[in-house]
């Protein structure tokens, strides 16, 4: 079994030069994502207003988009498993940058919807990737404080988002999300330096030595990294779900859990300007402020949840933090006043991205073995996607037959008492191997 360097950038794939060159991409790369699906949601008041959009069409949009991340977060999944992260990277961010460039055209609403599909798709596709290459290169005694970091990206593109959005707006909507493309093609470039996995690699490797029957070759493959030689040909997507054991069942937990999660999510993080302008009294401006402040000082939260799930396990973390965010969204709706909603808002915003994200992505990379990491990965982000729609999904009907108010009690209190499944999950010590913790 390999040994890893135990510094804090050590790398079984590089020093600590390539190692922090990879985490500033795969930073930056997270940054726009966040950046591309905030701007979207902190720009619906000014959409709407142009467009002439009801409360019914916003929900209706942000459900055909989390539809379109589900199918294309499974593909990208299975697609890194066949023809590897690194290529499936390029691609996701590259479609990204062409799709936020057009939404500047968009010029109806049915527009809007297929290009924002396609935009956001590909943008939140980035997380699968990024959470399947990242922590295959990174030393295993800091793999989760270092992809926390990685992580802190979704809080610096909401901060980005805020602080375009304040400034430009008045430039009008569509200028905003032109200016994303730039640092975008910018990333892009960077990543041609980025290193194809090893850990993709070698299984790889272990096939063309068992099908040409070169035993020899393959125990030394199998002395680098273990590898179950009876599975490695089989089909990609279906090996998660083949089998009884616990790599199945560690899915199915994950699915769940993940589910209830992003449909209650869909709630605090994607309809809130929404809400907040039309519920809470907050204006545009006071609502953009608001989500600067909780995505700036946010940053430090998932390094938090990061250096936690170190100390007392990704787990452990992942089941503390979860017992918060059914109360604090219950709080939100009950107290008045722009000022203390406010506070209990930013509050939300770091249980339901900081410290949960800060553990949770970690949690997900080490729960499955090479073979079927990316497929599963990948299959987890189609799982956050379709949370999104099933949220989307309830809000539109609620929002349109009843009131915004019974759609936060469903959608952002009762729908997240579903994640305390997380008691469920297995527990896995921080610090280990890959290898080690499933294979």
């Amino acid at each position: 079994m390999t040994t890893q360097n135990e510094s804090m950038l050590g790398s079984t794939e590089g020093g600590r030069a390539y190692t922090l060159y990879l985490i500033i991409i795969a930073l930056a790369g997270w940054s726009l994502a966040s950046y591309d699906l905030n701007l979207l949601v902190l720009t619906i008041p000014n959409i709407s207003q142009d467009l002439g959009l009801s409360a019914s069409l916003v929900g209706t949009l942000v459900f055909f988009v989390s539809a379109a991340q589900f199918v294309v977060t499974l593909f990208v999944g299975y697609g890194m498993d066949t023809l590897g992260r690194k290529r499936m990277w390029m691609i996701c961010l590259a479609a990204a940058a062409v799709f936020t460039g057009l939404t500047f055209f968009v010029q109806n609403f049915w527009q809007l919807v297929v290009i924002r599909m396609l935009a956001s798709a590909f943008a939140q596709s980035e997380l699968a990737v990024s959470i399947t290459l990242v922590n295959e290169q990174v030393t295993a005694r800091r793999r989760g404080l270092l992809y926390s970091i990685v992580q802190g990206g979704w809080p610096l593109g909401v901060f980005l988002a805020s602080a375009v959005y304040t400034l430009f707006i008045g430039y009008g909507w569509r200028f905003v999300f032109l200016f994303g493309v730039i640092p975008i093609i910018v990333v892009i470039i960077g990543r041609a330096f980025i290193r194809e996995s090893d850990r993709f690699r070698h299984p790889q490797e272990v096939k063309r030595a068992k099908k040409a029957g070169d035993e020899e070759h393959l125990a030394r493959l199998l002395e680098k990294y273990e590898v179950n030689v009876e599975e490695v040909e089989e089909v990609t997507l279906k090996q998660p779900f083949a089998h009884p054991g616990p790599v199945r069942r560690q899915l199915l937990l994950l699915t769940v859990v993940w589910l209830f999660y992003s449909s209650s999510f869909a709630a605090s993080n994607l309809y809130v300007t929404d809400f907040l302008t039309r519920v809470k009294g907050f204006t545009g401006g006071e609502a953009g402020v608001l989500l600067l402040l909780s995505g700036g000082i946010g940053f430090f939260f998932y390094i938090l949840g990061g250096w936690l799930g170190e100390k007392w396990g990704r787990r452990e973390v992942l089941i503390r933090t979860t017992m918060l965010v059914a109360p604090l969204n219950l709080i939100f709706l009950l107290v008045h006043g722009t000022v203390l909603a406010g506070i209990i808002y930013f509050l939300i915003y770091q249980v339901t991205n900081g410290t949960w994200s800060g553990a949770g992505y970690a949690y997900q990379a080490e729960s499955f073995p090479t073979r079927v990491r990316g497929t599963a990965v990948g299959f987890l982000g189609a799982i956050f996607a379709g949370g999104l729609l099933i949220g989307a999904g309830i809000w539109t009907i609620l929002t349109t037959f009843t009131t915004e108010t019974t759609a936060w009690v469903v959608v952002a209190v009762v729908l997240a008492l579903g994640q305390l499944l997380t008691l469920a999950l297995r527990r896995i010590p921080p610090g280990q191997e890959l290898e080690a913790i499933s294979t």
